[in-house]
């Protein structure tokens, strides 16, 4: 079970990427053209925030059934770099993108017909692609 879950939450990282990469980019899209936000493009919003929340219930569970998780947590774990990825920093900096992407989506779908739900996506799923990029384990990735 736990190998299942963890190659489900390693290849669910593409939807992930996609999606937010999607909003994203049809944010910045609409921003540059100057239009309002429309129910379409709320609904756009979500290819990045339903894998997002998906992945991060798959990481969850991940976090407690793996032994690199809370099993793993101690001092002599803080001191050994990969344990400290896989521990904290990992889990940490993906919470904090998937409410930077809930509170991007929960501002923009409250501006519809303005300007300002483009920008609340752009910048809150900006942020949040960065910090999925520097923090996901590459090296541990399948193929690699």
């Amino acid at each position: 079970m736990y190998t299942g879950i963890q190659h489900l939450h390693s290849y669910m990282t593409y939807l992930v990427l996609l999606g937010v990469l999607i909003s994203f980019g049809s944010a910045l899209a609409g921003m540059s053209g100057n239009r309002p936000f429309t129910d379409g493009d709320r609904k756009r919003g979500l290819l990045g925030l339903i894998p997002a929340h998906l992945q991060w219930i798959i990481g969850l569970i991940l976090y407690f059934i793996s032994p690199l998780g809370a099993s793993n947590f101690s001092g002599a774990a803080m001191k050994d770099s990969v344990s400290r990825l896989y521990m904290l920093e990992h889990p940490l900096t993906m919470v904090i993108a998937v409410v930077l992407i809930t509170i991007g989506y929960s501002r923009a779908k409250r501006m519809i017909g303005t300007q300002g739900g483009f920008k609340s996506i752009a910048i809150f799923y900006g942020i949040a692609l960065l910090l999925i990029l520097i923090r996901i384990p590459w090296n541990a990735w399948p193929g690699n």
